[in-house]
């Protein structure tokens, strides 16, 4: 009690103190609770056999509990999605993660007060964009009189219309999701190099160390802790490929490589009608537990072998 006594006072004399810290801090926790946490009772209809008219209270539990579940992992398409999902995922990751932090040490290397600047820009640019325009542009570039067409028919290729062929979707969905998003993720890093104490470069300079020894031995280790957190979070989205950029770049012929776990639960639970609510819940529930396990997993091998962590 005397523990609990103490905790509750040392909470009051905080709330006191910082109270306009905390009063910045309540729309970002009121947003996640609203919108994040309340949402969670409805995954229960993934248990259920819901109907609109009866609510989630209402409907009926399925019979075998896990029914949804199971019509999931032994329907026609499970393998394929998870594949898939699985194969975009990973190239993402091995290709898209390193990108913004070889871009952030790229700019932090660059000399002058404009030419940084203007890079930064250009690269932030395509971020903003809405993704149907991206989508739209990339539908033209590759198209069969595209200009990406038009550099591999001056090298003696030949032209085709790349969103049509299976395997091409993968890397036109790899290299125009680096185009987009290098430039806002290395914002991150960029914050991170600003924290690296600059005595360490003149000491390192003093002692012969040159720009390339220098990024090794003081760069890179400044920004690892950083590095690490932004991979657990990485992991732990690994199975979440977004459904927007599929739907809007895939097609009847390229199915078989394009279509994803979160663009199958939108064709199921958006299109599909009221009878799919429970089974694309369903899916998307499995979807949740699995990144959940994979970012807990992530966090504890960081925490095992290095010195960063989320907790």
């Amino acid at each position: 009690m005397k523990q609990k006594g103490e905790w509750l006072s040392s909470t009051k004399r905080d709330l006191k103190k910082n109270w306009d810290m905390y009063l910045i801090v309540l729309p970002v926790v009121l947003w996640y609770f609203i919108f994040a946490y309340v949402p969670m009772y409805g995954a229960v209809i993934a248990f259920k056999n819901y109907q609109p008219k009866a609510g989630i209270l209402g409907s009926p539990w399925t019979i075998p509990l896990f029914k949804h579940f199971v019509s999931f992992f032994k329907g026609p398409y499970f393998w394929r999605l998870l594949r898939n999902t699985l194969r975009i995922s990973m190239y993402s990751l091995i290709f898209g993660f390193p990108a913004p932090i070889l871009l952030a040490l790229l700019i932090n290397e660059l000399k002058g007060k404009w030419f940084p600047r203007i890079t930064q820009t250009v690269t932030y640019l395509p971020h903003f964009i809405s993704l149907v325009v991206i989508c739209g542009m990339i539908a033209i570039f590759t198209n069969k009189n595209g200009f990406i067409n038009d550099i591999i028919a001056l090298f003696g290729g030949q032209r085709v219309t790349m969103l049509t062929k299976p395997s091409y979707f993968v890397p036109i969905y790899i290299i125009s999701d680096i185009w987009q998003g290098i430039g806002w993720d290395s914002i991150i890093y960029l914050a991170a190099l600003v924290g690296i104490d600059q005595s360490l470069y003149e000491a390192a300079e003093i002692d012969g160390a040159g720009r390339l020894s220098q990024t090794f031995f003081i760069t890179i280790p400044g920004i690892l802790p950083t590095v690490v957190i932004m991979l657990i979070l990485r992991i732990g989205g690994l199975m979440s490929v977004g459904y927007e950029k599929i739907i809007l770049l895939e097609n009847p012929l390229t199915y078989k490589t394009a279509e994803v776990i979160s663009s199958h639960v939108y064709q199921k639970g958006i299109l599909g009608g009221v009878g799919q609510y429970s089974y694309s819940t369903a899916v998307g529930l499995f979807n949740a537990v699995i990144n959940c396990i994979l970012v807990f997993g992530a966090n504890s091998l960081s925490r095992r072998f290095t010195e960063s962590s989320l907790w």
